[in-house]
């Protein structure tokens, strides 16, 4: 026999009209606060210095940019970078971030969903003779509670956006991490080569000197000079030797730096470094874009523009608490007053219905919270303008610093092909009596002067290409998105 006759229509109960009525409006409901639009960020075609060089406003090519260190063509360098990203601790530090925001996002997209929880309980009692009869009693139990806050009003959705937005921030955290990490590697690898030219310059000067000093000696001893050209050659030749100490400290720090930027204990690159080599040559010519290129890729623009974005969701999260929530609770279960009975056809029982709160009184939180998450937008939206500006400033100073640096790096070479010129000549008028020995040393420290400032000048132009590279934001692309999502989720298992 059917379950229902034409005399009488099965009756829906109210609870099931009440759920598909919240579930549609749930389904059809829009989201309450400021919806987010990206700010826009004029900026000029062109970069304000004159780009000079070897700089061109060409666009570079990505994959160049990349890997940028693959210019300088050196490949110790190239190896400290690789293990730099496999083990830098910041670097895993930020990855680590990225796994903590996936996981909040997913905490949150919870809510987003009805909860069910099972549970059981045994319970023994004994009511007092005084109130009761005294008899001892047992209640069994086992069941279901079930429950939904619906998302009439989009808070739990704005909650998702924040999260979502929360861990893009979170990647581009990592990726400016990346960026920093692989500039501070090639810079303190360029310090090191630096120390060691400066070291050879020393030692050579160094060298130089001592023969001088000896032909001196001999030529006071012969009768043919006075005491005073020995002494001048030796606390010349003194001065110089007083410098490397210093020079074999910087050399001693920086390679210690680099052990601890590519994640090992300090001494661990010294066999590495241990063989001189010069230091890297930049390309000859440098493509760099236009402004807007790099405000795309620099990835602490793109976080910040991030953040904002989370900051937007989060007052519609706050605006969402002047609105009534609903709720769904209910339960089922079996409930009996021996465990034998507990699976009996009369042991059943259920509840539920439908759940609303609407603050009523609340002495203006709710409304001082939407201020609050207001003005910690208006704050964000300051720190994203502020990363733009930062972005273009720190471009325009690296464009400049690169092309003036080459200037003083060519004029430094000439004043020492002038000097090296110049104590060949000194030393062979005074050993022909034609000078004194005082122009000797002036013409010997002036060569030390000019080759030592000419080495630090060609690792500080390698060194302005570097941070001009790492102001263009380049390196973290050199990851395809598969290896990124390998070097965030690494250290998982």
């Amino acid at each position: 026999m059917p379950w229902y006759t034409k005399e009488k229509a099965p009756s829906i109960h109210p609870l099931v009209w009440f759920l598909a009525a919240v579930t549609i409006l749930t389904l059809s409901g829009c989201a309450v606060g400021p919806d987010y639009v990206r700010p826009e960020s004029p900026t000029r075609q062109a970069w304000h210095t004159e780009l000079r060089g070897g700089l061109s406003a060409e666009r570079m090519n990505q994959e160049t940019l990349a890997s940028w260190w693959k210019t300088l063509n050196d490949p110790v360098l190239s190896e400290l970078i690789h293990r730099a990203v496999e083990s830098n601790l910041d670097l895993k530090s930020a990855r680590a971030r990225v796994r903590e925001a996936r996981a909040r996002r997913g905490i949150t997209k919870a809510g987003l969903f009805p909860t069910l929880v099972t549970g059981g309980s045994a319970t023994w009692s004994r009511s007092s003779q005084e109130t009761g009869n005294g008899k001892t009693r047992d209640l069994y139990a086992v069941g279901f509670d079930a429950g939904w806050e619906l998302d009439l009003f989009g808070g739990a959705r704005r909650s998702v956006e924040a999260a979502q937005a929360d861990l893009e921030a979170s990647q581009e955290n990592l990726r400016d991490v990346l960026v920093s990490l692989l500039g501070e590697v090639a810079l303190n690898y360029v310090e090191v080569r630096t120390y060691q030219t400066r070291l050879a310059v020393a030692e050579a000067n160094l060298a130089a000197q001592e023969e001088t000093y000896r032909l001196t000696q001999v030529r006071y001893q012969a009768g043919l000079s006075d005491e005073l050209a020995a002494q001048q050659a030796r606390y010349n030749l003194e001065e110089t030797r007083s410098q490397i100490p210093n020079l074999r400290t910087g050399l001693e720090e920086a390679q210690n730096r680099l052990a601890v930027l590519v994640g090992e204990q300090p001494g661990a690159v010294h066999a590495d470094l241990a063989q001189r080599q010069p230091i890297p040559v930049p390309p000859l010519t440098v493509a760099v874009g236009v402004p807007a290129d790099v405000l795309r890729r620099r990835p602490d623009v793109r976080q910040a523009e991030r953040e904002l974005a989370a900051q937007t969701a989060r007052v519609g999260v706050a605006t969402a608490d002047l609105y009534p929530k609903f709720a769904l609770n209910g339960s089922i279960g079996l409930e009996a007053f021996s465990l034998g009975k507990l699976f009996s056809a009369h042991s059943d029982t259920f509840s539920g219905g439908p759940r609303i709160t609407w603050p009523i009184f609340d002495a203006g939180a709710i409304q001082q919270n939407i201020e609050a998450q207001s003005a910690l937008q208006e704050q964000a939206l300051v720190q994203y303008e502020a990363a733009v500006l930062h972005t273009l400033e720190e471009v325009e100073n690296a464009l400049v610093a690169y092309a003036e640096e080459q200037s003083r790096r060519n004029t430094l070479r000439k004043g020492a092909e002038a000097a090296q010129e110049a104590v060949q000549l000194s030393q062979y008028k005074y050993q022909a009596g034609l000078m004194d020995f005082g122009d000797v040393l002036d013409a010997q420290r002036s060569l030390l002067s000019f080759q030592d400032r000419l080495a630090q000048s060609e690792g500080t132009v390698t060194s302005n290409l570097i941070t001009l590279y790492k102001a263009l934001g380049g390196g973290w692309t050199s990851l395809t998105p598969d290896e990124e999502q390998q070097a965030v989720t690494r250290g998982e298992e």
